[in-house]
C-alpha cells in the first residue's frame, strides 16, 4: 500500500492511498479519513457516482467535520480499475473508467479487471482492516447514483457486513432503467437473470435488512426526471417485504454534491445511531 498525499482536516487525517487489487488486478485507490480518536472506530465506506475517483466526494461532500465528531472512519474508493488496457474503456462516461456498476463482470474483456463487487465487499474492508484501527464488525456503506445502487446490493447482499446503508440519489432499480440496462448487458450479458443480482429492488425482495435504509432523491434532479433512478420501484419493492425505508423528497435539489452536502450531517447520524448508539446519543 502507498500513501499518496495526506492533510490534516478537523483534528483527524485525510490520506490518500493506492494498492494492488488481487481482484480486480489492477492498482486501485482510496481516500481515508482518520478521525481524532486513537482507539478502534466503526467505518463507513462511500461509494461515488459515474465519472468520479475517491476526490469528488471527499473534497466536496463536507463529511469530515462530521466523521471527526461522531468518531467515523470514511473510506472512499475508486469508482473501477483504470487503465486496464481494455480497448476504448475510457470512451464513456457511462461505461468502462469511472463507470463499473460495482458488480463482478462476466462478460469479455471486462471480467479480467472489473470485479468491483468483490473489490469493494472483499479485498477493501480486508486492506482496511489490516492497517487502519477500526471496528470489523461495525461497518456501514452509503454512497451516490451508481454509488448508491452499489451500497445498496452490498447492504442487501451481505446484511450480516454492513450494519447501516443509506444513499443519495441511487440508481434503484438498474434493470429497468438505460444506465442499468447498458451497462448490465456489457458487464453481464444477455441473460437477464443474472441482472438481479445487482438490482436493489429485486434483491429486496429475498434480502430484508434489519435496520432501516435512508434515501434522499432531489426532484429538480435530471436524472430522476428522465427516470434512470426509480426511487418509487424501490420503495414499492420494500412495502412487499416490509422493509423499512425513509425516501426523502427534496424540492429544488438536483443530482449534484451540493444535495449531498446540504444532507450528508443526517446520514451520518443515520449512520452512527446504528453503528454505535452511545456516540450518536453524546453528539
Amino acid at each position: 500500500m502507498i500513501l499518496k498525499t495526506q492533510h490534516r482536516c478537523f483534528g483527524g487525517t485525510v490520506a490518500y492511498y493506492s494498492h494492488y487489487s488481487d481482484y480486480c488486478r489492477s492498482h486501485m485507490s482510496f481516500s481515508i479519513f482518520l478521525p481524532p480518536s486513537q482507539e478502534p472506530r466503526p467505518v463507513l465506506y462511500f461509494l461515488s457516482g459515474l465519472t468520479c475517483t475517491p476526490e469528488n466526494f471527499t473534497v466536496k461532500a463536507g463529511v469530515q467535520r462530521y466523521a471527526a465528531l461522531y468518531g467515523l472512519v470514511i473510506v472512499a474508493p475508486d469508482t473501477s480499475p483504470r487503465e486496464t488496457g481494455i480497448p476504448g474503456e475510457s470512451d464513456r462516461t457511462d461505461l468502462g473508467s469511472g463507470a463499473s456498476f460495482y458488480l463482478d463482470a462476466v462478460t469479455s474483456p471486462w471480467r479480467e479487471h472489473y470485479q468491483m463487487y468483490s473489490y469493494i465487499t472483499k479485498e477493501l474492508p480486508q486492506v482496511i482492516g489490516e492497517n487502519f484501527a477500526v471496528l470489523k464488525d461495525k461497518q456501514g456503506i452509503f454512497g451516490h447514483s451508481m454509488g448508491g445502487h452499489g451500497a445498496l446490493i452490498a447492504a442487501l447482499k451481505n446484511p450480516g457486513q454492513y450494519l447501516s446503508v443509506s444513499a443519495f440519489a441511487p440508481i434503484s432499480a438498474p434493470s429497468l432503467c438505460e444506465w442499468g440496462k447498458r451497462a448490465f448487458t456489457t458487464y453481464l450479458g444477455e441473460d437477464v437473470s443474472l441482472w438481479g443480482n445487482y438490482d436493489a429492488s429485486q434483491l429486496v425482495k429475498h434480502n430484508r435488512l434489519s435496520s432501516k435504509i435512508l434515501i434522499d432523491q432531489g426532484k429538480a434532479d435530471q436524472f430522476y426526471q428522465e427516470q434512470q433512478l426509480l426511487p418509487e420501484v424501490f420503495q414499492e419493492a420494500c412495502q412487499e417485504v416490509g422493509q423499512p425505508l425513509e425516501l426523502r423528497f427534496h424540492e429544488g435539489y438536483d443530482h449534484s454534491y451540493f444535495m449531498i452536502a446540504s444532507f450528508i450531517g443526517e446520514h451520518l447520524q443515520h449512520h452512527i445511531a446504528i453503528l454505535d448508539p452511545s456516540t450518536g446519543e453524546q453528539s
